[in-house]
């Protein structure tokens, strides 16, 4: 028998090992008494053992064991404080996995953690994942090798889950097109995916990118490149993105930095839709998230996206993001000021910003907004301002009359929106985690 982790209080005789002195039987009884706590307010018998040949020296360890399980209780205790102090600290999504230190061993457990209308990313793991760690940092668009980020990202199918040996600075040859139910998983090392080309998911769903340094992308020419599921496709011209969203779904973009790039750091174009961009750090860029691909693209009226945690800033100059005809859930993210404006959009999009923190820069435009033509669609314009925090002169010009649209997220999408007067709090983290 093993006794273990219980908490026994206010009480005379506590626990009994064995039924009285005359009952021999006893003798063979063997138990474990571990990690527990005894008081307060405990008498005795913590515990009494009866029937024993090797009694005063089973009474010394016993007596060890409970000084032991009295320590052991209280540093369990002590983390858990410690672990529920560090909790008030973080967001949902940081709290489901950065509360476990052994997350190392159960890196799959991060796709629980997902919130918004991406969803809980469960299609991500199961028994048949498989592990895959990045050795390589060469690239061959159209024969990759395996050991680099593109046969794994590529080549294999079924569901992936890919991490990296040590740091490394990837150089793609060409946009590295992610296959479905792929994870990219760069928590414990430093990895920087920069100089060249940089990422797209094309036609794909349930992908994770999570923890990876994208920067100084280049615009690409036409040429052929290995597609999802091993299979070369031929691409067009492809601007100098960090991140490309082309008809995808059910995507979640989560703590990546992202910065200095010709055109944008992420767009979510051509019908892409449950998407979940949380916990980024955005910086020194001009054009920073687009959202629907074009005004005359009317597929993106789907489009469905939530933007939560994430720090705009320093050197941005607008779209954090820019909308177009679609749905944009902006909350609880840091705005650290901007040129033109923070949000934007054209064709009537829908727009509930809510519980932000917008600093105003020092000079320039303090107006968050920017609309394009909104009187060209009047009737489909909703751009509200729920409980945000403005600082240094910072305003908001909101959609009169109307509706506040609202994200009507499922059960597992939904998530508690946090006054903004904690949200330089929850974004701290923001960006890859060092």
């Amino acid at each position: 028998m093993t006794i273990s982790n219980n908490w026994f209080k206010n009480q005379d005789k506590v626990m009994l090992l064995g039924h009285d002195d005359g009952y021999v039987r006893d003798r063979n009884m063997k138990v474990t008494v571990v990690y527990n706590h005894f008081g307060p307010n405990c008498n005795q018998r913590m515990p009494r053992r009866r029937v024993n040949l090797q009694r005063k020296k089973e009474e010394c360890s016993e007596r060890l064991t409970a000084a032991a399980s009295i320590f052991l209780r209280s540093s369990s205790l002590s983390y858990a404080k410690q672990s529920k102090i560090n909790g008030l600290k973080m967001n949902v999504i940081d709290r489901c996995w950065r509360l476990n230190p052994k997350w190392r061993r159960h890196r799959s457990q991060l796709a629980t953690c997902s919130v918004g209308y991406a969803g809980k990313m469960t299609n991500n793991m199961d028994k048949d994942l498989i592990y895959y760690k990045v050795t390589d940092i060469s690239d061959n668009p159209i024969n990759p090798k395996p050991g680099t980020l593109r046969y794994g990202a590529s080549m294999i199918q079924g569901k992936v889950w890919i991490t990296f040996e040590r740091d490394m600075n990837i150089k793609l040859e060409k946009p590295l097109l992610i296959s479905s139910f792929t994870t990219i998983d760069g928590r414990g090392a430093n990895v920087h995916i920069a100089n060249n080309a940089c990422l797209m998911i094309f036609k794909a769903t349930n992908v994770i990118i999570h923890g990876i340094r994208v920067h100084h992308c280049n615009p690409q020419a036409p040429g052929i490149v290995m597609g999802p599921e091993g299979k070369v496709i031929p691409l067009g011209h492809v601007d100098g993105d960090a991140i490309r969203l082309v008809t995808a779904s059910n995507i979640w973009i989560d703590h990546n930095t992202l910065y200095d790039c010709p055109d944008g750091l992420l767009d979510v174009t051509r019908g892409s839709t449950n998407v979940t961009i949380s916990n980024n750090w955005f910086k020194n860029q001009d054009k920073v998230m687009l959202l629907g691909h074009d005004d005359g693209y009317v597929r993106d009226r789907n489009m469905k996206v939530t933007v939560v945690y994430n720090h705009f800033g320093p050197n941005c100059n607008q779209r954090m993001p820019r909308i177009r005809h679609g749905y944009a859930h902006v909350a609880n993210n840091f705005y650290q000021g901007w040129v033109q404006y923070a949000i934007g959009g054209s064709m009537g999009p829908s727009l509930k910003s809510e519980a932000n923190l917008f600093i105003a820069p020092m000079t320039g435009s303090k107006e968050v907004t920017w609309r394009k033509d909104s009187q060209k669609n009047g009737d489909r314009w909703e751009f509200h301002s729920v409980n945000d925090a403005f600082e240094n002169g910072a305003s908001f010009e909101i959609t009169k009359g109307g509706r506040v649209p609202k994200p009507n997220y499922n059960k597992e999408q939904s998530f508690e929106v946090v006054d903004a007067k904690f949200v330089r709090l929850l974004t701290r983290s923001s960006g890859v985690i060092h």
